[in-house]
């Protein structure tokens, strides 16, 4: 496992899928009414890792892609970044998976995606990279590869072999209602790994989706359980929430142009789990929690400034920037 240049910190290593969207030429139109599409990298639990790659950590991700043009040039991506790609397979029989996401006039995405299956779901538990796994001092990981067999046992399997090699679980459900057969089905599958994280993230839209609640402390403080570490609330424009043990509280936003929100989710959590990674006792310090939650933040706001989400993820000098600013 060769270390890049530049890349320092323990290892973090992102677990599920990786996809190309296909991004209008024209927003505020749907997907039956665009002119035509820009192809995009993507794939929460990857965007994530090049977010920890690009501010300097060391990253690696496990997944399958399709053995196509699509396939190579996702993984060429992840290289050309810095993350480790031993944990990457070929499916010789399946494609990879493609989304086409519009933004519509008021701000709302849609999706549409071709996954039937798609290389990412073919994942089985016997071709996990076992050894990069146990490597990892953080294990991050998704819902969707929750979704079908046999991708979902290998999951369940990696996320064990990370435990057992000490390492932190860091789950950030990434809602996609389209895919799943039933939003009940979502909810269920969504909360049926929840006590095993230590650190959870969810946007707004996701805590009143999984409490049937809206955006309150009392709705965030009923998704908590006795072995999380750390809770946090993703607010958008509005900045994010957090909850410990034994403290709680919000950190305010940066004020940016918005072009494409694509990815921000990503930005902030990845930057996070950067910061987090060598340092854990830094989620017990309130006062150290709030500067890299500060951090996180402007991550997220600067992923915002530009389309699409791999493109956009930021260096530690143009999140300096801002923060000076």
């Amino acid at each position: 496992m060769a270390l890049q240049n530049g890349h320092s910190g323990g290892l973090i290593v992102s677990f599920g899928e990786m996809l190309i969207d296909f991004v209008p030429t024209v927003s505020g139109v749907s997907l039956s009414e665009a002119p035509g599409f820009l192809k995009a990298p993507g794939g929460a639990p990857a965007n994530v890792a090049i977010a920890v790659a690009r501010l300097g950590g060391r990253s690696a991700f496990v997944g399958k892609l399709g053995d196509d043009e699509f396939g190579h040039m996702l993984v060429s991506i992840l290289k050309e970044n810095g993350v480790i790609s031993d944990g990457i397979l070929y499916d010789p029989g399946a494609r990879t998976a493609l989304a086409f996401v519009t933004l519509k006039a008021d701000g709302d995405r849609e999706f549409m995606f071709y996954r039937n299956p798609s290389a990412d779901m073919l994942l089985t538990e016997a071709e996990l990279n076992v050894e990069l796994i146990s490597k990892a001092k953080i294990f991050h990981y998704g819902s969707i590869s929750l979704i079908t067999e046999p991708c979902r046992s290998a999951h369940l399997r990696a996320m064990e072999i990370a435990k057992d090699g000490g390492a932190l679980l860091s789950y950030d459900p990434n809602l996609r209602l389209p895919l799943w057969p039933s939003p009940e089905e979502a909810r269920e599958q969504i909360m049926s790994i929840w006590g095993r994280a230590d650190l959870i993230k969810v946007s707004d839209n996701e805590l009143e989706f999984l409490t049937n609640q809206e955006v309150s402390d009392e709705a965030a403080l009923s998704l908590w359980h006795p072995g999380l570490k750390l809770l946090l609330v993703t607010l958008g424009e509005k900045g994010c929430k957090y909850y410990t043990k034994n403290f709680h509280g919000a950190v305010d936003p940066f004020c940016v142009k918005t072009v494409d929100t694509t990815g921000a989710g990503d930005a902030f959590i990845g930057s996070l789990l950067r910061k987090i990674v060598d340092n854990q006792s830094i989620i017990e310090d309130e006062v150290r929690l709030r500067e890299v939650l500060k951090f996180a933040n402007a991550c997220g706001a600067i992923t915002t400034t530009k389309k699409g989400a791999i493109p956009a993820l930021p260096t530690e000098p143009e999140v300096i920037k801002l923060l000076q600013a």
